[in-house]
């Protein structure tokens, strides 16, 4: 059995991280009601016996002794880690692994960046390798950070940086939120577009979200629930809308839902590595089967049903039509219509009460509808995992590495360079050790790469086929 890391890297990083954490003991617990620690626990759990000194118990043992995450928290403001080290979920992460200041970077790429970076980069280091040494097959870093701030973005993006050079070989996944265009950060253009950059040249794959695209989902998610039509009642512990649900029991806050949608993409994500099913798919597999080239590792995902998100008692849709939303746009996690633009490939992750046949029947179904380029036209990757998430029948992640996140990066650039061109608020980057203009440009120019590589992408893309003209044949 692989194991995996969670690096939470800033403030969203890390309340992301919780909520993954706190859905997976769930989910866990569903499955496993004896207790027992075994190979699907431990890829993302140690099994620490606190009675020798903390060492990791024996497997074959099989009893848990205390659950510990895969993870290292990191941020420059303490507030998010002191809040979940005095909280339920205390006990599961290890205080050797959390690395914290006090004092923040201040909304500012360069001070996370370049200033925390080298302050910081041999604890970072020194924890990384630690986590490293408690797995006895370590597959992949999951990364999760927001672009907007200064710590997620300009320290998230140097810690991959360190994870490259300190383990080349092990599989770097990215979770990267991004702001909107209504941010009250107003330097978050520039924090974004510096951490592109970094995510372009040293991310295996990167799963871009939008806050807007989240924040869209939610009120769906409102108003499917106060429709008052029958069966879309809330649950009584419901894993989103309720704050009293699960092992988090605080009160819950605007983004909490946000972020347990994040949550829940990462669950689907990971489920493979974690549960037995007839089609797993290594997370490796990931960056091999959906990112023909090494820049454009960008994937958007969609997830179906939505009422799996809400956590909404609701009679089970068609399966049909769980697949037919995950190519809507209605269901992306960033503000995109994939149907509507070019796949390069495309992998669907099932879990639950579902069949290869259905996954094939499926396929050649939407087919159809969808355009892929010209050389991958049977571009699929498909996975099957037995196990259905807490309360529900089945459910689908699907990653579409598609022209369609164009936009998106267009967009920030635009913002960018509207404070970029009046030079606003330049020079509080440019007072950090390290930190030229020349940075600027240099990350504007490799956006404006990823987006040209895209253009002349979709440029191939087939025009409509059109009836032949009639011939006229004079009487």
């Amino acid at each position: 059995m692989t194991q995996s890391v969670l690096v939470q890297v800033g403030q969203c990083g890390n309340q992301i991280g919780c909520c993954f954490w706190d859905l997976a003991l769930r989910e866990h617990a569903a499955v496993n009601k004896n207790g027992i620690y075994d190979e699907s626990l431990s890829s993302f759990f140690r099994n620490v016996d606190a009675r020798v000194g903390g060492g990791d118990a024996d497997i074959s043992k099989g009893k848990i002794c205390s659950l510990k995450a895969r993870a290292v928290l990191i941020d420059m403001e303490e507030g998010v880690v002191n809040e979940i080290l005095q909280g339920p979920l205390r006990d599961v992460f290890d205080s050797k692994q959390l690395i914290t200041d006090v004092s923040g970077s201040g909304n500012n790429w360069a001070v996370g960046h370049k200033t925390f970076g080298r302050q910081y980069r041999e604890r970072i280091v020194e924890k990384l390798r630690k986590t490293a040494e408690h797995c006895d097959c370590l597959q992949c870093f999951f990364v999760l950070h927001s672009m907007g701030g200064g710590t997620g973005s300009g320290l998230g993006t140097f810690v991959l940086n360190v994870l490259e050079e300190e383990f080349p070989e092990v599989y770097r996944l990215v979770t990267s939120v991004y702001p909107s265009g209504e941010d009250d950060v107003i330097t978050s253009p520039y924090n974004s577009v510096l951490a592109m950059k970094e995510l372009n040249e040293h991310a295996d794959c990167v799963l871009p979200i939008e806050n807007e695209s989240l924040f869209d989902i939610v009120s769906k998610i409102n108003q499917m629930t106060k429709s008052g039509k029958p069966g879309t009642t809330l649950k009584p512990r419901s894993l989103i809308t309720s704050s009293e649900g699960g092992i988090r029991k605080h009160q819950a806050k605007p983004f909490d839902t946000m972020n347990n949608i994040v949550a829940n993409l990462l669950l689907n994500l990971t489920s493979s590595a974690r549960f037995e099913g007839s089609l797993n798919m290594d997370l490796n597999e990931i960056s091999m089967n959906l990112v023909p080239f090494p820049q454009l590792h960008y994937l958007v995902s969609s997830l179906t049903p939505l009422y799996t998100l809400a956590d909404v008692d609701v009679p089970p849709r068609r399966l049909d039509q769980m697949f037919s939303d995950a190519f809507s746009k209605d269901h992306q996690l960033i503000r995109a219509d994939p149907k509507h633009s070019l796949y390069l490939a495309c992998a669907l992750m099932v879990r639950g009460n579902v069949h290869v046949s259905d996954l094939r029947r499926n396929i050649e179904r939407l087919k159809p509808s969808l355009q892929f380029v010209s050389w991958n036209q049977e571009g699929w990757k498909t996975s099957l995992c037995s196990i259905p998430p807490v309360g529900h029948s089945h459910s689908l992640l699907a990653l579409a590495n598609n022209t369609c996140v164009k936009p998106t990066f267009m967009e920030l650039r635009e913002r960018f360079l509207r404070l970029f061109k009046k030079k606003a608020h330049l020079h509080h980057y440019l007072q950090v050790e390290g930190m030229e203009e020349s940075c600027f440009t240099e990350a504007v120019s490799s956006l404006t790469s990823l987006i040209e590589e895209y253009r002349q992408l979709d440029a191939t893309k087939r025009t409509p086929v059109q009836a032949p003209p009639r011939l006229n044949v004079a009487m």
